[in-house]
């Protein structure tokens, strides 16, 4: 493979870590997922951002519930956020959550529960258990600590170092907007040469990333998907071996389905974490 061949197939892996993140389709949905250049890529449920990072348009409408994942991003675009802040950042509470353990990841959590602050919330995500982002009723985050205090070692900084510098690069010189915000509110004004990426929650579960997601939500944003002008692409899981997930044949039964096989690394026992067949349902 020559060198221009490995960068295109390279996956960006992003700094922030979240349950069902798409890292290990991006080349499934990159081959799919046919843009134009002219157009605004929109994501009502951008999470982690992997797949914006990684299909890189020009013109993008980037949009969460999860305020702290935007405001993250925003200081990565904005210049507040650096490779370098964020080395300093995560050496020095690295070396302390070393000295004190569970006790530091706790004091940290109920910290950034007061302040909110982005390196905050990045040095919880990187060090909780298993990545996860979840919140309580009261909105404070409340994953447990992953038991590993010496999780900051140089070569795991250096790599998320690594990672907000390639964001940091993607980004330049591109219009991006980073929006906190309603999922409805990413469909406004969307055009025919627009396209919109949708990974929505899954459904009647409370997922706890920034609350329930509940069917008749489900069936809203399916409404929404139909009506827009906008080109539109589906993320889903279609079935695994134990079930099938009915709403995707009932009401996106008529967009192009793509299917690959596909791993969720979720779950706090691994004998809950099964394969099961994503698909991409594409409207044209």
């Amino acid at each position: 493979m020559s060198k221009l061949n490995m960068e295109k197939s390279r996956v960006l892996v992003p700094p922030i870590k979240c349950q069902g993140i798409k890292t290990k389709i991006v080349p499934f949905i990159k081959e799919k997922v046919k843009i134009n250049e002219n157009g605004t890529w929109i994501e009502p449920f951008v999470g982690t951002g992997v797949v914006a990072f990684n299909i890189a348009p020009k013109r993008a409408k980037l949009i969460d519930k999860n305020r702290y994942v935007i405001a993250f991003y925003q200081g990565i675009q904005n210049g507040t956020i650096t490779s370098n802040i964020v080395r300093d950042f995560l050496e020095f509470h690295g070396r302390e959550l070393e000295k004190y353990g569970a006790e530091y990841y706790k004091k940290m959590r109920e910290e950034f529960n007061t302040n909110g602050e982005p390196l905050y919330f990045l040095f919880l995500n990187r060090s909780d258990f298993n990545g996860m982002i979840r919140f309580n009723r009261q909105g404070n985050f409340n994953v447990p600590f992953c038991q590993k205090p010496n999780r900051f070692t140089k070569a795991y900084i250096t790599k998320i170092c690594n990672q907000v510098s390639n964001v940091a690069d993607i980004m330049k010189g591109k219009d991006w907007i980073f929006e906190c915000c309603s999922w409805q509110k990413a469909f406004e004004n969307a055009s025919e040469i627009d396209y919109i990426y949708l990974d929505p929650p899954y459904i009647g579960r409370d997922t706890s990333y920034v609350g329930e997601w509940p069917e008749e939500e489900a069936i809203l944003l399916a409404e929404y998907a139909h009506k827009t002008p906008a080109n539109v692409c589906l993320s889903m899981w279609k079935e695994n071996e134990f079930r099938k997930n009915n709403h995707l044949f009932e009401f996106w039964s008529d967009f192009t389905w793509h299917e690959q096989n596909h791993f969720y690394h979720i779950g706090a026992k691994e004998s809950n974490r099964h394969p099961m067949i994503e698909v991409l349902a594409i409207k044209r």
